[in-house]
């Protein structure tokens, strides 16, 4: 159901040979979503509207990309939100929300996140005099559980922001959970999907999460960010936006002209992962459930390549795993004994394989895991790595350790 040789030759940018393991931060392209792109450019195009084919093809695009995104999430359409980065769209909606705090109000963040679900609250609830608490989570396990939340819910909090995967270490906290605590308590809450949705198929429905944030570039698609939450929720919102731009929703959140050749490409990234578990386009699948079908594909093939990872990784007593939790992503954070992790990485960039080394934003972790500033060396699973990218990676560091 997995063709791993026929998935890799949808990838141009893998004919240089480089083994990927820097998915985490960005995935590779596949042509089906390059040529959405490129199509997209060379068909008229203009701003959207009904009256000429420029302004059709906008407008269809535009229309697909919602209701692809909407399938990808579980989500409603009218409820998709397109910006510029999911950093862009968390200080957008953070100003936004922070218009209904009040001093002594509480906004919970965690030290598990990215940075961009953490600084632009502490920002946000600074303009409005709110306080910030925090959420830790155990270095030692690496797991941020719902009791850690529930320490930190008072009935003045308005808000929590949590992530449902760290994109440095992989953990995965019980949303779902944490979910039902935040709405007992009278707040909202914000969900960091971009590592999780990824690796996982997403239902934000079951996650119970008020509002949802991913990144297409993430899941083999184009740089964008993508926000999803209730309409109903999105409407009493009051943004920031320009006089004589539409106060519909979602269009109220979308600041100036939406990328429309890069929405072609995420419609596109859903299409090809939806290809990806055996139903391939079939017309009589949904592509809800085909979807469905291929996350459960990856995620097989994903375990079964971490499990060699780790597996290999374990006959070096120089490396640490910091990557423990009990449910988490295809995502390893190493550090060595006696050696630098940048060190680590040009050598192994030397050798072509990529594994970045840093703290890739996730500030607060990497200092809670006591690696300050400087992380440790990542090592990230996609769709289309296989068992040679990690027989690369395992000899690499094999040779570095004795270098």
């Amino acid at each position: 159901m997995y063709d791993i040789a026929a998935i890799r030759a949808q990838f141009p940018a893998l004919a240089a040979g480089t083994a990927h393991f820097d998915g985490p931060g960005g995935t590779q392209t596949p042509l089906p979503v390059i040529e959405a792109v490129t199509n997209a450019l060379v068909q008229p195009l203009s701003n959207r509207g009904d009256g000429t084919p420029g302004e059709r093809n906008a407008d269809t695009i535009v229309t697909e990309a919602r209701q692809a995104m909407a399938d990808l999430l579980g989500a409603d359409p009218s409820g998709i939100v397109f910006g510029r980065s999911a950093t862009q769209l968390a200080y957008d909606f953070s100003r936004t929300l922070a218009k209904t705090w009040s001093p002594g109000d509480e906004v919970v963040v965690t030290r598990l996140d990215h940075d961009s679900n953490i600084r632009p609250w502490i920002q946000a609830a600074a303009q409005a005099g709110a306080t910030v608490r925090w959420a830790d989570f155990d270095p030692a396990t690496g797991e941020l559980t719902p009791d850690d939340i529930r320490a930190v819910l008072s009935d003045r909090t308005r808000l929590v922001a949590v992530t449902a995967a760290s994109n440095l270490i992989g953990t995965r906290p019980a949303i779902a959970e944490i979910s039902r605590l935040v709405h007992q308590a009278g707040a909202l809450l914000y969900v960091d999907g971009v590592h999780y949705t990824a690796h996982t198929l997403v239902d934000i429905e079951r996650l119970g999460s008020d509002f949802f944030a991913c990144s297409p570039y993430k899941f083999l698609g184009p740089h964008l960010g993508v926000l999803a939450a209730r309409p109903a929720l999105l409407e009493p919102l009051q943004p920031d936006k320009l006089l004589p731009s539409t106060n519909a929703v979602p269009e109220r959140f979308e600041l100036g002209t939406l990328p429309y050749e890069f929405l072609a490409g995420t419609r596109a990234a859903v299409d090809f992962l939806a290809g990806l578990g055996g139903l391939g386009a079939n017309a009589e699948r949904g592509r809800r459930e085909r979807l469905a079908s291929a996350f459960a594909a990856i995620e097989e093939h994903e375990d079964t390549l971490r499990a060699q990872i780790e597996k290999g990784l374990s006959a070096f007593e120089q490396i640490t795993i910091h990557s423990r939790a009990a449910e988490r992503t295809p995502t390893l954070l190493l550090t060595f004994d006696g050696h630098s992790t940048t060190d680590a990485y040009r050598y192994l960039a030397e050798r072509g394989v990529h594994a970045p080394s840093g703290s890739f934003y996730a500030l607060e972790a990497s200092r809670r895991l006591d690696l300050g500033d400087t992380g440790g060396l990542r090592v990230g699973l996609a769709p289309y790595n296989d068992a040679d990218d990690v027989e690369r990676l395992l000899a690499g560091l094999a040779d570095f350790l004795n270098s």
